[in-house]
């Protein structure tokens, strides 16, 4: 392509020349530039760490495969770049060496552009701090949302289980009521969640990875919900293909 635009400004006067190699400059760096919105610029910081190997990992197959390996040799900084069309979930596994830990994994809301990831070697998961992705901040948010929720669980769960521990015949359907209705409203606000966000792929991903068992009309409204372009998504095509599936079944 830049040999034919050569060859054409040949026939150009100077000053239509300087225009031409101008344009020929503006398109190569627009080619150049393409690239880089499928790619993941992924950086940050394991404080701590001094050797070991970081992970990349992608969900294929319903199996976590590798994508990309970093090796650590006496720095705790990263950087990397990874090929990714659309936003997707990934997952940072740290493989320690010698130190062993139950604190090793860690999941990211990934798209295309730059993301900071910046942790520790104790709290490899904990610590996490992640910038540079909308969606691993509504996902933040939205985990924040449902805390509430599975805190709330928890403690009719010590609940029931004080009351039978007194009286192994008690009469806990008060409790069991309580928990079903619990679980309606974490599913209620997950519905409601995905609805305000319908503009990004956290919306597919909440429904397919959160609530896959709940009515089948709210699968609907979440997916009638999103605009074409986030159907046409990763997670939004997944969210077609359950509600498919599900739909098949209620016949």
């Amino acid at each position: 392509m830049a040999s034919l635009f050569l060859l054409i400004c040949q026939k150009f006067n100077p000053m239509k020349k300087i225009l031409a190699f101008t344009l020929l400059i503006a398109f190569i760096s627009c080619q150049k530039e393409k690239p880089a919105k499928e790619m993941l610029m992924l950086s940050g910081n394991i404080d701590g760490l001094k050797s070991g190997t970081l992970y990349v990992q992608k969900i294929q197959d319903t199996v976590l495969v590798p994508i990309d390996t970093i090796v650590f040799k006496g720095k705790s900084t990263f950087e990397t770049q990874i090929k990714l069309n659309a936003p997707e979930m990934l997952y940072l596994y740290l493989d320690r060496g010698v130190t062993n830990s139950i604190d090793n994994n860690l999941q990211f809301f990934a798209e295309p552009g730059t993301i900071v990831i910046n942790s520790s070697l104790e709290h490899f998961n904990s610590d996490a701090k992640i910038t540079g992705s909308k969606n691993q901040e509504l996902l933040e948010e939205y985990k924040k949302g449902t805390s509430q929720y599975i805190n709330g669980n928890l403690d009719l769960i010590k609940k029931q289980f004080d009351a039978l521990k007194k009286n192994p015949s008690a009469d806990i359907s008060k409790i069991e009521k309580e928990q079903q209705e619990l679980v309606v409203s974490k599913y209620l606000y997950a519905v409601n969640f995905a609805v305000n966000h319908k503009d990004y792929e956290i919306a597919p991903y909440i429904a397919v990875f959160e609530i896959p068992d709940i009515n089948t009309k709210y699968l609907d409204t979440i997916a009638s919900s999103i605009p074409k372009n986030i159907a046409n998504s990763l997670y939004g095509k997944k969210l077609n293909n359950l509600l498919k599936e599900r739909k098949l079944m209620e016949k």
